[in-house]
């Protein structure tokens, strides 16, 4: 597996803010997927509308820290813990800049190229919504 790490700069300085998009479910629909459910320590993604072919994928919560990240093993990856995925704030200690630091998982050079895709354009989707 190769490890993914992506940062995206932020036009917002409140962590707050981008911790709502991140920290929990109704944030994260916001932008990762069609609909975001959460179970006791689980979330649950789906892509897709009800009327259309949907894909559905469970993340087992690894750890959280508020206002910090959230990190996430895919239940596909149970036996591959070290693949977790993670959503952390990043915060430059020169300008106080926030950014959005990705770390994911790809199990080939091919699926590396399309995961820089998803998680591009996620990105613009969160933008799109938040203005950061």
């Amino acid at each position: 597996m190769q490890k993914l790490t992506l940062e995206y700069p932020l036009s917002t300085k409140s962590t707050k803010l981008v911790w709502d998009m991140i920290g929990n479910a109704a944030g994260l629909q916001k932008w990762l997927a069609d609909q975001v459910v959460e179970g006791e320590d689980t979330l649950t993604f789906t892509w897709g509308q009800p009327w259309t072919e949907r894909d559905t994928k469970t993340s087992r919560i690894l750890e959280i820290e508020k206002q910090d990240h959230i990190r996430m093993l895919w239940d596909y990856h149970e036996d591959t813990p070290e693949c977790y995925w993670e959503i952390r704030i990043g915060q430059s200690d020169l300008t106080g800049n926030l950014s959005l630091l990705i770390t994911d998982y790809a199990a080939d050079d091919e699926e590396e190229t399309d995961l820089r895709g998803i998680w591009d354009d996620n990105f613009e989707r969160l933008h799109r919504v938040s203005g950061f």
